[in-house]
C-alpha cells in the first residue's frame, strides 16, 4: 500500500511484485526500490550481471515517490563546502557528476519511454538582501569557475513577471535542471530494470546479511539471496540492517500539499515559465505546477521525528504567504515523508566491506543525484570505481548525542538556523 499523496493518486499503480520466498543466487543484491536502488539495478543488469532487488514496501514507496521532485544540479552542502572537504579538483569532479545526473534523467526517460511529466527549468529565489548577494555570487562561481553557463541571475522585475509573488528580491534560472512526477519516474526505472533482467521482490525487507567467505547471504522473512556483492540503497529506511550507516544520517520529515486543479490559465499565471521554484531559507519553501494544473507546495520540516499537528493547514498558510491570490483554493492532497540528511549535507557513499556498498545522505538533492549515484555504484561493482571513490572520500561524522540525544541536539541546532532565516 502506498502512502496517500497526489503522486500515488495520479498514476496507474502496477500490481505488486511477489515477496521473496526460498533461496536465490545472484551476482548482486540491491536493497531499496527507490531511484537509487532501481538505477543501480538497471545499470548492473545492462552490464550483464544477475541482479535481485529487495524492497521492504513497494517500488517508490519512500522519498523517491513522494518528494518535491525538483531535479537540481550540485549537492546540498554547496560547492564551497565540497572544496573545503576534498580540494578544488575533486570538488569539480563531484559537480560534473551532478550535472551528468541531470542529463541522465532525460536519457533514461527517452531510452525507456518513461512518461513522467518532465519539465525543464528550475529557480532559486531570494527573500533577503543577504540571500540575493549569495545567489549572485553563486551564479558568478558556476559561470566562471565551474563552466556552467546554464544558470543566470534574474533581476526582481523580471522575476516578478515569472513568479506572481511579491515575496522575492531576485533569483536564478537554470535551464538544465527541472522537475517531474517522481513516482512515475521511479516506477518507470523499475520497469526498465525488469526488462533488463532484474528480479524485483516487494514486501521483502532485508533483515540481516552475513558473510560466508567471498559470498554474502541476505535474509528476509521468508527467503534469502546468496550474492557476491551487496548494494545498500535504502537510505533512511534501512532500519537496523546497517547501524553504522544509521549513525551518519538523520531522518527529517518534510511535508507537501497539492491544491485542487486551478485550470491552465490560472496555474500558468503563478509560474509563467513552468519552472520549479525554491527559496534559500534553511527551512525553505519549494513549489511547482503539476501537469494537471495544480500547485504543489512544500514548506515544512520536522527535525523532532514527530508528525506536526495540522500539517495541511500550516503548509497552506505558507503557500498563502507566497501566493495570497490563492486564498479561495482548496487543498486536495497533503502528505509527508522522510529525507535523509548528513551532518555536513554532503552525500555519503562508500563501502562497509570490499563487497558491501552503500548510497545515502542525499540531503534533499535526491531526484538527480540518486540516479547518477546508482550509475556510479554500478561502475564500482563492475570494476571502474574512480568516480564512486571521489564521493567516498568525502569525510562524514556521526550525529552527536548517541541514540537518545542526537535528535534533541539537532532540534536545538535547527532553532539557530530558523532564527537566521528570520534575520
Amino acid at each position: 500500500m502506498y502512502v496517500a499523496s497526489y503522486y500515488s493518486e495520479s498514476v496507474v499503480l502496477p500490481n505488486a511484485a511477489p515477496a521473496l520466498t526460498g533461496a536465490l543466487d545472484a551476482d548482486v543484491c540491491v536493497i531499496g526500490g527507490g531511484i537509487a536502488g532501481c538505477s543501480t539495478a538497471l545499470h548492473l543488469a545492462e552490464a550483464g550481471l544477475q541482479v535481485v532487488l529487495l524492497e521492504a514496501k513497494r517500488i517508490g514507496w519512500g522519498a523517491s515517490g513522494r518528494s518535491g521532485a525538483q531535479a537540481i544540479c550540485g549537492v546540498a552542502a554547496g560547492e564551497a563546502k565540497i572544496e573545503a572537504l576534498l580540494g578544488a579538483a575533486d570538488a569539480r569532479k563531484v559537480w560534473d557528476v551532478t550535472v551528468e545526473g541531470l542529463d541522465l534523467i532525460q536519457t533514461l526517460i527517452a531510452r525507456h519511454g518513461i512518461d513522467c511529466d518532465w519539465v525543464a527549468g528550475q529557480m532559486h529565489v531570494a527573500i533577503k538582501p543577504r540571500q540575493e548577494a549569495e545567489l549572485r555570487a553563486w551564479v558568478d562561481a558556476l559561470n566562471n569557475r565551474y563552466d556552467y553557463p546554464s544558470v543566470s541571475f534574474v533581476e526582481q522585475p523580471q522575476l516578478r513577471e515569472l513568479v506572481a509573488s511579491d515575496r522575492y528580491r531576485g533569483g536564478t534560472f537554470d535551464s538544465r535542471s527541472g522537475h517531474l512526477h517522481p513516482l512515475k519516474y521511479t516506477l518507470g526505472l523499475a520497469t526498465a530494470a525488469r526488462r533488463a533482467g532484474v528480479r524485483i521482490f516487494e514486501d521483502s525487507r532485508a533483515l540481516a546479511y552475513t558473510h560466508q567467505g567471498s559470498m554474502l547471504r541476505v535474509q528476509t522473512a521468508q527467503g534469502e539471496v546468496r550474492c557476491r556483492q551487496l548494494a545498500l540503497c535504502g537510505n533512511a529506511y534501512l532500519g537496523a540492517l546497517a547501524p553504522e550507516l544509521a549513525r551518519k544520517i538523520m531522518a527529517v520529515g518534510t511535508y507537501i500539499v497539492a491544491t485542487e486543479p486551478l485550470g491552465d490559465a490560472r496555474a500558468a499565471a503563478l509560474i509563467r515559465n513552468n519552472a520549479a521554484v525554491t527559496d534559500i531559507n534553511w527551512v525553505l519553501d519549494y513549489f511547482r505546477r503539476s501537469a494537471d494544473h495544480r500547485l504543489l507546495f512544500g514548506g515544512r520540516v520536522s527535525y523532532s521525528g514527530l508528525d506536526p499537528f495540522n500539517t495541511s493547514g500550516v503548509t497552506r498558510q505558507r503557500l498563502l504567504n507566497v501566493f495570497p491570490q490563492l486564498a479561495d483554493v482548496r487543498i486536495e492532497h497533503s502528505w509527508g515523508g522522510y529525507v535523509d540528511i548528513t551532518m555536513n549535507r554532503a552525500p555519503h557513499f562508500g563501502r562497509l566491506a570490499p563487497n558491501v556498498y552503500f548510497l545515502q545522505g542525499f540531503s534533499g538533492h535526491g531526484i538527480a543525484l540518486t540516479g547518477i549515484a546508482g550509475k556510479l555504484l554500478a561502475e564500482a561493482i563492475t570494476g571502474t570505481a574512480g568516480r564512486f571513490d571521489v564521493f567516498a572520500r568525502i569525510p562524514h561524522h556521526d550525529f552527536p548525542g548517541g541514540a537518545a540525544l542526537r535528535r534533541p541536539a539537532l532540534v536545538l541546532a535547527m532553532l539557530w538556523y530558523r532564527l537566521r532565516d528570520l534575520l
